[in-house]
């Protein structure tokens, strides 16, 4: 489907996004944990207050947007209660990605609402409208729901294994799972001394 192949496209460059802006927010997370210890302790340091605020922010930022990455290589926790492989197993995946959609859909829905509320409150420390982090739930809705669309896509294209081989992060346990028997070495064959030969 071309609309599969473009939103994966699109997908593929959120993603890119996403691990850049990831990778900034916890830089600039820990930088700001590392300052609020080191002022603590060393007196000529100013104690400025808006960096609990500002690292508040950056986490909650770093939680929503690793979690629309997890929705699209399937990271998150999964109770697998049928045999892999079974009709019933597949099908319940499939229920899965519907279920992060849908879950995608009512941040959306609701996140928007949440968003523009935030223009009416300011952060005390930081003077930031809270849209700054209220908008979290919106921004992560959209992702979740074009992850879990790209996934339902594939499953419908490909079918729900194929699918799952492109976009889901390797499970060691699958891989042990697929790999051959390991060799078991036989007992060492006793022969015969020649005093027993006759």
């Amino acid at each position: 489907m071309a609309f599969a192949t473009a939103l994966g496209r699109v997908n593929r460059q959120l993603e890119r996004l996403l691990n850049g802006v990831l990778l900034l927010l916890l830089a600039g997370f820990i930088v700001l944990i590392v300052y609020q210890i080191v002022s603590r302790n060393l007196g000529f340091l100013p104690r400025l207050y808006w960096t609990e605020e500002m690292s508040r922010f950056a986490f909650q930022w770093m939680i929503m947007l690793g979690t629309a990455i997890g929705v699209l290589h399937a990271d998150h926790f999964v109770l697998e209660a049928f045999p892999h492989g079974s009709r019933l197993d597949r099908v319940t995946r499939v229920i899965r990605d519907v279920a992060c959609l849908t879950v995608g859909l009512i941040f959306i829905v609701f996140g928007q609402a949440f968003a523009l509320s935030g223009f009416n409150r300011i952060a005390s420390a930081s003077q930031l409208p809270m849209v700054v982090t209220y908008s979290t739930f919106f921004v992560s809705g959209v992702l979740i729901a074009l992850f879990s669309l790209q996934r339902l896509l594939l499953t419908m294209g490909q079918g729900v294994d194929a699918m799952e081989r492109e976009l889901n992060t390797p499970s060691k346990i699958d891989e042990l799972g697929d790999a051959p028997p390991t060799q078991t070495l036989d007992s060492p064959k006793t022969t015969d001394s020649p005093e027993t030969r006759s």
